[in-house]
């Protein structure tokens, strides 16, 4: 084997243990525990500018998820539009989604693009999602979601 395949596998593992394809009956949104998008506000994405942790006292259910908020202010936004703020695809990886499976998520790994929030596996798979947003995100359109199983 040579060395740069060695790498290449190395660091593909651990999104493979993550990633999987679709079981039947899978959520509609990413979540654990019952937590969609691992507790982060998803208004924050657009607020603040980046991933913000909420509070289980700010708790909307959405659904058939449990999505928390920084304040009171934000949780509102969110019941007012649920659409403008929650992720797309779910809250799943983006571009697991564009390949053709699903994938978790990290609040790091985010993008905003043409007014809509998508996230991702890792950061480096943020990086890779970037280089094409718009050919990923058609992908991504095309699978959804269907991928679910």
């Amino acid at each position: 084997m040579h060395r740069r395949t060695f790498a290449t596998l190395t660091l593909a593992t651990p999104a493979l243990w993550l990633a999987r394809p679709a079981l039947a009956g899978e959520p509609e949104i990413y979540q654990e525990g019952g937590i969609a998008i691992d507790g982060s506000d998803p208004v924050g994405y657009f607020t603040q500018n980046g991933p913000v942790r909420g509070e289980a006292s700010f708790t909307v259910q959405y659904k058939g998820a449990s999505w928390r908020f920084a304040d009171q202010g934000s949780a509102d936004a969110f019941e007012a539009n649920p659409t403008a703020y929650e992720p797309q695809f779910g809250g799943y990886c983006a571009w697991a989604i564009g390949q053709g499976y699903i994938a978790s998520t990290v609040p790091e790994a985010w993008t905003i693009h043409n007014d809509k929030l998508y996230l991702n596996f890792s950061r480096s798979v943020r990086r890779r999602f970037e280089r094409d947003l718009d050919g990923h995100i058609a992908k991504a359109e095309a699978n959804w979601p269907g991928v679910l199983g």
